[in-house]
């Protein structure tokens, strides 16, 4: 095993040693050279490379380590500064590139679509970008446009949603556009800069496709530390695609990427997906199947090519910053697989709405089996974080959500998926659309919406494993929901509630469900799927709490109704974020339930426990500042909480 350390500065030179005295010029140089075992060290400075890394650790202990060196900024962009434009009058700018700049992908000649890609749908959206000072601008559809800029209307996001978008933040941004043209040897780009003189402002524009991504897929234990990443051209992400990211492992095992600030990525920041050899946009390419039918198949040609524990995933990504990403903070399928997401402070993600598709989240997962999402600060997002098919064994556990125009969204999986301890202070909460979740001492301060999804079967698995064990549709239900505070949230939404009262008419156990389903065979007859559309599945709640109007099901035994408004508010200071809570007084002599794997159950679809990932049990003994929870506290995600007036910090500013 090599232990090398190889330095690398804006002052070196390629064909140096890469010692601390003769540094390597080139990120990329050090890549070229490092060894399982070596770590390569990088100063103070911006760089502009991809950097492609040919080798990969041969485990957790014998790592290859990136890091910029303790105390120094270093800065890697996908983007190149561009001078010598030239003023057209009425504030417009033009430049004219040589293509050679741009090597083999040119991102204003490439443009942003595939599957689930909704708009725009004419194909008129580069991967491109234009940035002055730090600013990135709008993508203009005219020349035209640019000369006479005008406040973009929003993307026309579907109908169901239009109550929840919020409008396009910093409005005056809009005014700030662009539009370019190509050949086959230049590209041209024009730029309404609102008076700023580009020349003399630092002035940017995406050329990289990634900033720290392998080219060559299977790379594994890499660690990358402490960078700034900003500004590459990434394509869109779906889950029946190939996922790039700014960075990213490339179907490896055992990254680590932590500590690092990743910003202005124009889809993804971070991918921890899987590659094109599963297929790629097959459906927009082909239309001759169904994307869902497409992700099917993707899950199984995985397995065909050695999709497990063992060959992928089990990643860590914790204490980053992410914002400012036109999809995705984190995005996944198949590769992200037994990891952990903790610590992150994740915004502004796809807020700048240009376009829109069915895969943007702040953390966007498919097939997260044994995914742990904890204590992260996830806010201003379309979507906070979206669990879409597999996320067996997931936990979304002591997180802070607010201001996101959706919280959390869990979808067509067959549990378990266990979401505890959370803070959900937006104004839409949860989005379930799944089966076998359980709920537990979380505070919802909005909307929740259930559904059963009969029209997409989707696959489930042998515990702790990639090894699929069955097909089934989501039928709603087989949730638990214990020691949760709900306030209510109007919406003029009948489908939209605030508590757990969409529940109602469903069985309070197993052996009544059975007993359902017998007596519903007696009555029509001889049947088999079609008993199980008709009889609702099981719910089991008990000890929450509502205020506002909330209500609760319908044969809950021990719920508590608040008299008075808990007056819930989450506001940011210098220190960190706090949260601002009215408690009543009853509410703290309120026990919370003891839940474990023991208590929880098996869910129905799977026949499988609410387990660690290692499969040993889980007891939910802790709070969200991982206080031990003593007999007899209260229920929420807040162990201590006290009568009266709390301002309580949630986050720490300057976490990382």
């Amino acid at each position: 095993m090599s232990n090398k350390v190889y330095h690398v500065s804006i002052d070196g030179c390629d064909s140096w040693e890469g010692t601390r005295q003769r540094p390597l010029r080139t990120i990329s140089r050090a890549a070229r050279l490092a060894q399982p075992g070596d770590t390569v060290t990088v100063h103070e400075g911006e760089y502009r490379e991809w950097v492609k890394p040919e080798q990969g650790g041969l485990s957790d202990s014998c790592r290859i380590v990136y890091q910029a060196a303790p105390g120094e900024r270093v800065v890697n962009k996908g983007s190149e500064t561009v001078s010598g434009w030239e003023p057209l009058g009425e504030q417009v700018w033009k430049v004219t590139i040589p293509n050679c700049i741009f090597g083999n992908f040119n991102p204003y000649h490439e443009t942003l679509g595939g599957d689930w890609f909704l708009y725009p749908d004419c194909g008129t959206l580069h991967r491109g970008e234009v940035y002055v000072n730090g600013r990135s601008l709008y993508e203009a559809g005219s020349l035209e446009e640019v000369r006479n800029p005008h406040p973009r209307t929003q993307c026309p996001y579907p109908i169901w949603w239009q109550e929840f978008k919020r409008p396009i933040p910093n409005r005056d941004q809009t005014l700030y556009q662009w539009y370019c043209e190509t050949n086959e040897e230049y590209t041209t780009i024009y730029a309404n800069f609102q008076g700023t003189d580009p020349n003399c402002a630092q002035t940017e524009i995406n050329v990289r496709p990634c900033c720290f991504y392998p080219e060559k897929e299977g790379l594994n234990y890499i660690t990358v530390r402490g960078f700034e990443m900003a500004h590459a051209a990434t394509a869109w992400a779906p889950p029946t695609g190939n996922q790039t990211g700014m960075t990213g492992p490339h179907w490896g095992k055992g990254w680590i990427i932590e500590n690092n600030i990743l910003h202005d990525s124009k889809c993804c920041a971070i991918s921890i997906g899987r590659d094109g050899r599963f297929g790629d946009n097959l459906f927009t390419n082909t239309r001759r199947k169904s994307g869902h039918r497409y992700q099917s198949e993707a899950v199984f040609r995985a397995l065909q090519m050695g999709w497990s524990r063992e060959s992928v995933g089990s990643h860590i990504i914790r204490n980053n910053e992410i914002y400012n990403c036109g999809q995705c903070g984190i995005v996944g399928h198949l590769g992200c697989v037994f990891s952990e997401i903790s610590g992150n402070h994740i915004h502004h993600i796809a807020m700048k709405q240009e376009f829109f598709g069915h895969e943007i989240a702040g953390i966007k997962l498919h097939a997260a089996i044994d995914v742990s999402i904890h204590r992260n600060n996830i806010h201003d997002c379309t979507l906070g974080t979206w669990l879409d098919w597999e996320a067996q064994g997931a936990r979304v556990s002591k997180n802070l959500y607010y201001n996101n125009e959706r919280d959390l969204m869990v979808e067509v999986t067959h549990g378990p998926c266990l979401v505890d301890n959370n803070i959900f202070a937006s104004g839409y909460n949860l989005e379930n659309a799944a089966q076998g979740g359980a709920y537990i001492n979380n505070l919802f301060t909005g909307i929740i919406h259930r559904y059963s999804v009969t029209d997409r079967a989707t696959p489930y698995h042998f515990p702790h494993s990639t090894q699929i064990a069955g097909y089934s549709c989501v039928l709603g239900g087989d949730d638990r929901l214990y020691n949760n505070v709900f306030t209510a949230k109007p919406s003029g939404n009948p489908k939209h509630t605030s508590g757990t009262v969409s529940y109602d008419g469903a069985p309070d156990s197993g052996d009544l469900f059975c007993k359902n389903i017998r007596e519903e065979r007696d009555r029509c007859g001889d049947g088999d799927f079609d008993l199980y559309l008709r009889c609702p599945q099981p719910a089991f709640i008990d000890h929450n709490c509502y205020f506002n109007g909330a209500r609760h099901f319908d044969k809950e035994l021990h719920p508590f109704m608040g008299t008075l408004d808990p007056g819930i508010l989450i506001s940011e200071a210098d220190d960190g974020t706090y949260l601002e809570w009215n408690v009543e007084k009853e509410l703290v002599k309120i026990p919370a339930t003891r839940c474990s794997t023991e208590s929880l159950g098996v869910v129905r679809i799977p026949d499988a426990s609410y387990e660690a990932p290692d499969g040993g049990p889980v007891s939910l003994d802790t709070d969200y500042f991982d206080l031990p929870r003593q007999y007899g506290c209260p229920v929420g995600p807040i162990a201590d909480i006290q009568p009266g007036f709390n301002r309580i910090r949630v986050w720490n500013k300057g976490k990382l």
